[in-house]
């Protein structure tokens, strides 16, 4: 019996001990929580899930390139761009502030499938940039987010952009049940969707096993007969057209869009998943984890908001975390060797 306790006792340390930053925030969470009127309520829940939902999209796109010991600097812009086709296409056709008047009003199920497409396209031309032309991942991503927001500008030319259909907006911020009582927003759904389909692929397809071979060791997965270069195009291309949903629902979450949305949105992706256990040397990472630490940092950013501390500070306590995250997978890397 005292064994069975000791036993459950040094587990439950293991597990705190290897994730500091997690229940150092959920102290926090419940200390504020305590403290702070309206913390603890549906309106504050259904926000932190939204805001997370669409953050996990981005987190697992950004995932499969940090575990083969890439990373995709392009995300946001990729996000961004995406928001802002999804809403030029999505404008009403009797908005008097459309920015395409020679486009029609169109369906937003069409609007979706073309959004993804070019989602997919960008992603394809990171990854052939990355396997083809050898150049690093960091490099590479860094250029194509230039090209990006930069088309993002040309083709909003700078503008925000408004006046979407109802249907649109109403869909994507729907919620199951009462508004003022107990509510699920839609967007719930949509990352439960979609972490049981990469929770698949991680574990039980063959795409999975190459990705965490490529991150463990790419020159022994090449040799075993494993095809990097297809497999890491997949990851880029898979990651692409996360962004893009992401895109398409964060501008109807936002009932607005502009080349600048999404500005960010890649560190905070990568933070998420650090802290939640994706090793940025490569090989380690899972589902749940990610959803974990993305879950957690955008409870941070709530409870610095009910402190009611000044916005500009928000970015200086998530850095800390950013470099706090990483220097502790670094040092854990370090120790295993």
């Amino acid at each position: 019996m005292e064994k069975n306790r000791d036993s459950f006792a040094s587990k439950a340390l293991k597990i705190v001990t290897g994730n500091p930053i997690v229940f150092l925030l959920l102290i926090a969470a419940v200390i504020v929580g305590c403290s702070v009127d309206n913390f603890f309520s549906w309106a504050n829940f259904s926000n932190l899930v939204s805001n997370t939902a669409v953050r996990f999209l981005i987190a697992l796109g950004v995932s499969g390139c940090l575990i083969t010991k890439g990373t995709d600097l392009s995300a946001g812009r990729q996000v961004g761009f995406a928001a802002c086709i999804a809403g030029v296409l999505c404008q009403r056709g009797d908005y008097t502030g459309r920015l395409w008047k020679w486009v029609p009003e169109m369906n937003i199920g069409l609007v979706f499938i073309i959004v993804i497409i070019f989602g997919l396209v960008w992603g394809l031309v990171n990854g052939l940039i990355v396997t083809k032309l050898h150049v690093p991942p960091f490099i590479a991503t860094l250029g194509t987010q230039t090209i990006i927001y930069g088309i993002s500008l040309v083709i909003t030319d700078a503008q925000p952009i408004g006046g979407f259909q109802k249907i649109y907006t109403q869909l994507i911020n729907g919620r199951l049940g009462s508004v003022k009582s107990f509510h699920l927003p839609y967007l719930l759904f949509v990352a439960v969707l979609f972490g049981l389909l990469f929770y698949f692929i991680y574990n039980s397809t063959r795409h999975g096993k190459y990705m965490y071979a490529i991150g463990g060791n790419e020159t022994a997965a090449e040799v075993s007969g494993v095809n990097t270069t297809a497999t890491l195009i997949r990851i880029y291309a898979t990651a692409g057209v996360m962004y893009a949903i992401a895109g398409y629902l964060l501008a109807a979450k936002s009932g607005g869009a502009s080349a600048s949305m999404g500005q960010g949105y890649e560190l905070e992706a990568i933070a998420g998943c650090t802290i939640g256990g994706v090793s940025t040397t490569g090989g380690i990472g899972t589902v749940p984890g990610i959803l974990v630490g993305v879950l957690v940092f955008e409870l941070l950013k709530i409870i610095l908001q009910f402190l009611g501390v000044n916005p500009y500070y928000n970015y200086v306590v998530q850095g800390l975390v950013i470099v706090l995250a990483v220097s502790l997978d670094i040092r854990k890397y370090i120790a295993k060797k």
